[in-house]
């Protein structure tokens, strides 16, 4: 059996999105915002309005656990970035990159993304994967970065899912779960 990069990685993207779907479809406004515990990175509205993600540019010790809404910001961040990437166009500063608010709002961007991303991708031929993505890496090629989105984005899809199906069970007493 012989298969292209492109199919090969188009099949793992449509099975880490199947799985993003599967919590997409579940997740309520109020599981974005949700603090697992007091050491998180969330998103906070500034005094315009504007959703504004917590940020430092030397990872901390220990690093924040992030709630969904920070992940949801942090996906559209790096995926807008890759997309420009395979475009071969500049792409936006991240902190240009603004979060639309919990529920729909947040699951609707993610599925738009995810139908530029597939757009972009798409345009490609196999000899344009070897070609230079520099992001995340100035060495990576766009197969190399189309591959880290693939890693990236199923990353970010179980963290999500870890913490809706923590804050839901949070909701279940302990005598109703036995």
């Amino acid at each position: 059996m012989t298969t292209n990069r492109l199919g090969l990685l188009r099949g793992q993207f449509d099975l880490t999105w199947a799985l993003f779907e599967y919590h997409l479809e579940r997740l309520e406004e109020a599981d974005f915002r949700w603090e697992p515990v007091a050491h998180c990175w969330t998103v906070r509205e500034d005094a315009h309005g504007r959703w504004v993600p917590d940020w430092a540019d030397t990872e901390p010790d220990p690093v924040p656990v992030p709630t969904i809404a920070w992940l949801t910001w942090h996906i559209g961040w790096w995926w807008e970035t890759a997309t420009s990437h395979v475009r071969g166009v500049p792409p936006r500063d991240r902190t240009e990159i603004t979060w639309p608010g919990s529920g729909e709002p947040a699951v609707a961007w993610l599925r738009s993304l995810r139908e530029e991303w597939l757009t972009a991708v798409s345009a490609l031929s196999e000899p344009d994967l070897d070609t230079p993505a520099a992001f995340p890496d100035p060495a990576y090629t766009r197969a190399q970065m189309i591959a880290w989105v693939n890693a990236e984005l199923m990353k970010n899809v179980a963290e999500i899912g870890q913490l809706r199906l923590l804050r839901v069970a949070g909701r279940v007493s302990p005598a109703a779960s036995r």
